[in-house]
């Protein structure tokens, strides 16, 4: 075997691979650096899902006319000096391979001018290195990035719609905005402004990223632990969202996602949170440096904490302390903002003259290490290759063996299984006829017998299945109307969640949904369908949403019959109501003798009991 030694061209393509992936990491790699340089005022621009240009510019120190060539060599950093720097890491990029990697993908330019001197550039295409020249600019640095990925076909193909990038893009500057609210960026899609924020403090850069409205839903925190600061802001108990893409956790500035931190969050809101719902925070974790190691992930995704007890412990003891609102409570909610009174929710002040002994129990509950809070916390499992998808009002989840026999095989097994269950479910009809209702249970059981059997029907079960069946036979043969809401109904969103949307619409609007944009990250939804009136469009939209982390083939025809669902279980009789003679022997006439059925949530709705099973509750039959 030859041993081949990669010529330069080659080795920092692969190289490119590790730290520039994706557009939105083009931004990501160049807002660190201009960030690191000192800028207050930057400028993001994007054309094409930041296919076709990017532009980072700012007013930080500049780099020299002699330093602008080694800014594109691989591993050159003016950020680290010896390996014992690593120890002590201050800035957002250090390894210096960002600039040397996105230039051999793509054409690049730098302009740059230090404030004593004068103004010069340098363009490297692919890796190839032009001359430095004299250029025109102003203090600071301007970097364009075109056509990325020109040279490497084969990752070019794998990227996103450019809607979806622009996206991704927009999420990675949000960020920005958020963890340097210091600093003014103005964000440019293709020319228009989406983004503009003005370095005057996270209130301000809250209210421009998610509304002002956001801050009265909130707690502004600050609290001093074991030698760690927590600081900004978490969404009150009773303000939550479908997706986690509204969590953003800066570790000494830097934006990461990691579990112990995570884990203590999301354990500090259990009691306050339905299913499917996830906590806001914007948080500031500000830790020594010896104690954290940023070294970890090749995009700086992720952090290692020396002590994850004593961060887990930490944030989950701040967290809960405002949300159960305990007399430490007072200590960590921000009271004043630059002179301006920040009122404390009078819950929270209601709360500790109700409890203020339940600072004692908070400090038992931090004693809890981060393995035994770890068993407590469940993690959704998501599917895996292993499992076969299916439409949710099938009776049975079928799993695919990890061996699986041969396609046409596996086909023929699913044949037979499915003939097997048409089968039983055919044995298990009754003709009405035969059947004599006996009476009732607690108003809700209603009895037949025949011969030695007797059957229990869910008089609400039953009835609930019956109008789902005939609202899914409508929903599938429907005309599709639209009934004009009085007043819209404005859905706002984030970047990732915008752009999942706007994909979706036309199948939102084949539901019979009258939805368009309406500025910024919203949409307008004017009409519902006819036979869909009071449907809850929070909770639809919400159930949409949870899907655009993970399902992008969702299929929103699914959502609509559980909406029916819902609407069936509401229109069914209730239990505690007697029905009359007439109504008992309809509702089983209309059930058709079918004593396999379920409702549509999957409960049964007829149990069959047998002479010899009663006999022997009776100790009449002994075996």
């Amino acid at each position: 075997m030859k041993i081949n030694l990669l010529t330069a061209d080659v080795f920092n393509r692969i190289a490119a691979g590790e730290v520039v992936d994706r557009p939105y990491s083009v931004v990501k790699e160049l807002v660190e650096n201009a960030i690191d340089a000192g800028a207050r005022q930057i400028t993001i621009e994007a054309d094409g899902g930041g296919k076709k240009c990017i532009r980072v510019s700012d007013d930080g120190c500049g780099i020299e006319k002699e330093d602008l060539k080694s800014a594109f060599l691989p591993h050159a950093t003016s950020k680290l000096r010896t390996a014992e720097d690593l120890e002590h890491i201050a800035t957002l990029g250090f390894r210096g391979e960002a600039v040397a990697s996105i230039a051999a993908v793509s054409r690049m330019k730098i302009v740059s001018k230090t404030e004593e001197g004068e103004a010069y550039s340098l363009c490297v295409e692919g890796g190839v290195f032009g001359e430095v020249q004299k250029d025109g600019g102003s203090n600071g640095t301007c970097v364009t990035v075109e056509d990325l990925f020109y040279n490497t076909p084969a990752r070019l193909k794998f990227l996103k719609s450019d809607g979806q990038e622009e996206a991704d893009i927009s999420a990675m500057v949000v960020r920005f905005i958020l963890s340097r609210p210091e600093i003014a960026f103005t964000y440019f899609v293709n020319g228009k402004v989406k983004y503009r924020s003005f370095g005057d403090g996270l209130r301000s850069a809250l209210a421009v990223v998610y509304g002002a409205d956001v801050l009265e839903k909130c707690y502004e925190i600050s609290a001093d632990k074991h030698g760690i600061r927590l600081k900004g802001v978490i969404g009150n108990p009773d303000f939550s969202k479908p997706t986690r893409g509204y969590q953003s956790l800066f570790v000494n500035g830097r934006y990461v996602v990691n579990q112990t931190v995570s884990a203590a969050i999301t354990n500090a809101y259990g009691a306050y949170l339905m299913k499917r719902q996830f906590p806001f925070y914007v948080l500031f974790l500000d830790v020594p440096s010896e104690i954290v190691d940023v070294n970890v992930h090749p995009n700086k995704t992720d952090v290692r904490f020396a002590d994850n007890q004593i961060i887990y412990g930490s944030v989950y003891h701040v967290v809960s302390a405002v949300l159960d609102g305990n007399a430490r409570a007072l200590e960590y909610i921000v009271k004043e903002e630059r002179g301006a009174t920040v009122p404390v929710s009078p819950v929270i002040e209601e709360k500790i003259e109700e409890k203020p002994l339940v600072q004692e129990v908070a400090k038992e509950r931090v004693q809890m290490t981060y393995e035994e809070a770890k068993k407590e916390l469940q993690f959704e499992i998501p599917l895996t290759s292993n499992t076969v998808r299916r439409d949710p009002f099938t009776p049975v989840m079928m799993q695919v063996r990890s061996s699986a026999p041969k396609e046409e095989d596996f086909f023929e097994e699913n044949k037979k299984f499915l003939e097997e269950l048409e089968r039983k479910a055919e044995q298990q009809k009754i003709d009405p006829a035969t059947l004599e209702f006996k009476g009732e249970l607690f108003h809700t059981y209603l009895i037949y017998e025949k011969g030695d059997e007797a059957y229990l029907v869910d008089q609400h079960a039953a009835h609930e299945r019956l109008i789902y069946d005939k609202l899914r036979k409508q929903c599938d043969e429907r005309t599709v109307l639209s009934q004009p809401m009085l007043v819209p109904y404005v859905l706002e969103v984030n970047a990732q969640e915008y752009a999942f949307l706007e994909e979706k619409l036309p199948l939102i609007r084949e539901l019979g949904f009258e939805i368009d944009e309406f500025g910024g990250h919203s949409f307008r939804v004017s009409s519902v369908p006819s036979d869909l009136q009071s449907i809850n469009l929070k909770s639809f939209f919400d159930e949409i949403l949870t899907q655009s982390e993970t399902l992008r083939s969702i299929r929103l025809a699914d959502l609509l019959k559980d909406k029916l669902a819902s609407a069936a279980c509401k229109a069914a009789v209730k239990g505690g109501y007697s029905l009359t003679q007439e109504e008992v022997y309809s509702l089983l006439e209309r059930m058709g003798g079918d004593m396999s059925l379920k409702c549509p949530h999957g409960r049964p709705v007829a149990v069959k009991l047998t002479r010899t099973e009663v006999e022997k509750l009776f100790k009449r039959i002994v075996s």
